[in-house]
């Protein structure tokens, strides 16, 4: 059975999808931009992006039962991947203990010109 997740302290999604899949006990998130969830704006830098997109991605998983220490997977997509270790102390807040399996890759263009976005698996 498949459970549709709505988190009220995340950003409106940007297109056709929903915050969240729960399928089962494992949740499947939709990509976290660093939106402001207030103004739907995003803040200047890919640092202030990562830790804001990071607060939604701990809103998805909190309006699901769960919490950044039940992500056992995801994926990191940067608009640079010079950024790459700029962001990695600013994740590394977000999981702290033992990290989850992760993929980092530079994409050509994100959503609403955005730096940094992340997705992410959980298990509860």
């Amino acid at each position: 059975m498949n459970k549709t997740i709505t988190a009220q302290n995340a950003p409106a999604a940007v297109g056709p999808y929903c915050h969240a899949k729960l399928a089962g006990s494992t949740l499947y998130t939709s990509g976290q931009l660093g939106l402001i969830p207030a103004t739907g704006e995003l803040p200047q830098g890919v640092e202030a992006q990562a830790a804001q997109a990071l607060e939604n991605l701990k809103a998805v998983l909190a309006a699901a039962g769960m919490s950044c220490a039940d992500v056992v997977k995801t994926t990191v997509f940067l608009a640079d991947i010079n950024d790459f270790a700029a962001i990695n102390a600013i994740y590394a807040g977000c999981f702290p203990g033992e990290a989850p399996a992760r993929s980092c890759v530079q994409v050509a263009a994100l959503p609403k010109g955005a730096l940094f976005e992340i997705e992410a698996v959980a298990v509860k």
